[in-house]
Parts: C-alpha cells; structure tokens; sequence
C-alpha cells in the first residue's frame, strides 16, 4: 500500500516539475512607452495567459527596435523578447505559445501598426481584420496567422 501512494507522490512531483519548466518558457521582456496605455493592456493580456512578464517602459522603443530587427513595415507600439523570438505589436496570447511551441526559423511574428480588436486595443465589438506576420533577418514576411473582423 506504500507504494502505491509512493507512486502517485512520484508522478504528482514530475507533473509538477514539467508544469515549472514549461512555466520558465513563459517568461517575456515586454519595451513600450510610458504614454502608451494599450501597451499596458496588452502586458495584461499576457499576464492574464499565463506568462511572466517584465515590463520594461523606456523613451528608448525605438533603439530595442533597430537592436532586434524590427523593420518599419513590421513596427507596432512596443516590443517584446520572449525564448529567443522578437513580438511585435498586439499578437494575441496563443499565437506567441504557438511560436515558443513549434519553434520555426524566424525573427519573431509582428501585427504591424494597431488594428482594431487585437489584445490591448479592443473597442467594443468593433473588431477589424489583421494578420499576424512572421519575419526573418532577411526581411522575408509571412502571414502566421488570420483573424477575420468582427463585423
């Protein structure tokens, strides 16, 4: 009967230990302005999915830009660093999970300028289209992911 419950202990603790580790992958640097409020609305967004964040507010926004590679067509109102990945703008909680997840060979995935709708910049049901967009160092986009308006 000992170890029976000695078993049980055992699989509780690795569940456990798997559930911290994965924990640490959550731990993101977010870089926006002190004036910007839809960027702390986006640092909340995170928050409430789960990830650890430290929020860095600096007049420097633009130099962390230049320094990670964030190109003017992929630019949006602040940065974020997060398991070796560039996010930019206001992605949405689950597309960043699934960039840590399926770890492809990119800078980092972008919603460029501040649509409507996306985590931090909602306004009521209005919801315009966009596109979550993936570069790389040499300046090649692709659509990550869709999300249709909510008109």
């Amino acid at each position: 009967m000992k170890m029976k419950y000695l078993i049980v202990f055992a699989l509780f603790f690795a569940q456990a230990s798997a559930a911290n580790e994965n924990k640490k992958e959550l731990d993101v640097v977010v870089y926006r302005s002190p004036s910007c409020g839809c960027c702390s609305k986006w640092v909340d967004h995170l928050k409430e999915n789960g990830f650890n964040v430290k929020d860095v507010v600096t007049e420097q926004v633009q130099s962390i830009k230049s320094q990670y590679g964030v190109e003017k067509e992929m630019a949006s109102c602040h940065t974020a660093l997060i398991d070796g990945y560039v996010v930019e703008g206001h992605v949405p909680a689950n597309d960043i999970l699934k960039l840590i997840e399926t770890k492809p060979k990119i800078s980092g995935i972008s919603v460029p300028g501040m649509p409507v709708g996306t985590p931090g910049m909602e306004m009521g049901d209005r919801k315009d289209a966009y596109d979550v967009i993936s570069f790389d160092k040499d300046k090649k986009y692709q659509v990550f992911n869709h999300y249709d308006s909510g008109l």
